[in-house]
């Protein structure tokens, strides 16, 4: 059962790779029991095990293909189907077209391509693509990095979570973010390039992303390594004047709809 509640468990959040206690990119986001896996980055199956085995995930979506956001895919891969874990179905997965291909490239080892679809049911997401999972409703939209890179918003009946994943700042994480009660962005970026394309947020960009999409509360995420959090979060203060979090490893934000 859910009571619209959205519960969001930071398994990890460095970059561009883990530290000693911190794992890179990856979130349980829960209502009731229904769980999804938001990104699984290097080292995230670890501490996902804490809260939730492979076989009671009801779904996992990835934002993009670098290795901090998706590595663990190949090591839940091994879990899935050759350890502990009876699957009684594929597990949903939804990512960047090619995630598929991507996850055999690297897994086969013989001139048969390793059965990826029998641990997971790959869906390839696209600029609006929505899915329904138990209580939620996932909408992802495309973002700039680079790369093909997606920005989710997960809805119950009572919150509304968004995840920029990886990106600058741009119209269609604004516009996935409006109103949101809570946005989880990156905040990689010390400051802005002098050269090149813009590919992630600074700390200030964070902020802006916030106040222009009238998000309820700011979670900062993804600090770069020439941040602390506490800088970060002060950084994005100065452009945004709602309560503002660092993602910690290891802690649960509850995000409901506050009456306004």
């Amino acid at each position: 059962m859910s009571d619209g509640r959205l519960d969001l468990t930071v398994l990890g959040c460095a970059t561009p790779y883990p530290t000693a206690d911190n794992p890179c990119s990856g979130y349980l986001v829960s209502s009731g029991d229904t769980h999804v896996w938001m990104d699984a980055g290097s080292g995230t199956l670890g501490p996902l095990q804490r809260y939730v085995r492979l076989d009671q995930l009801d779904a996992i979506w990835i934002s993009h293909l670098h290795a901090d956001h998706s590595a663990d895919l190949l090591t839940a891969y091994y879990g899935a189907l050759f350890a502990d874990i009876d699957l009684a179905s594929p597990i949903p997965l939804h990512g960047p077209p090619g995630t598929a291909d991507r996850l055999a490239h690297f897994l086969t080892n013989t001139p048969s391509r390793s059965p990826v679809e029998s641990a997971f049911e790959v869906t390839e997401l696209y600029d609006g693509h929505q899915a329904t999972v138990g209580p939620l409703r996932l909408t992802s939209r495309a973002v700039s990095h680079g790369i093909p890179a997606f920005a989710v918003r997960i809805e119950t009946a009572g919150a509304s979570l968004v995840y920029s994943g990886d990106t600058a700042p741009c119209p269609s994480l604004t516009e996935l973010a409006q109103g949101c009660d809570a946005l989880l962005c990156e905040a990689e970026s010390d400051r802005p390039p002098s050269e090149g394309e813009q590919v992630h947020h600074t700390p200030e960009d964070a902020g802006d992303t916030a106040r222009a999409a009238g998000a309820r509360r700011l979670i900062v995420t993804h600090v770069g390594r020439f941040l602390t959090p506490q800088q970060a979060v002060a950084r994005a203060a100065a452009r945004y004047d709602g309560p503002i979090e660092h993602a910690a490893p290891g802690v649960t934000y509850s995000v409901r709809r506050e009456p306004c």
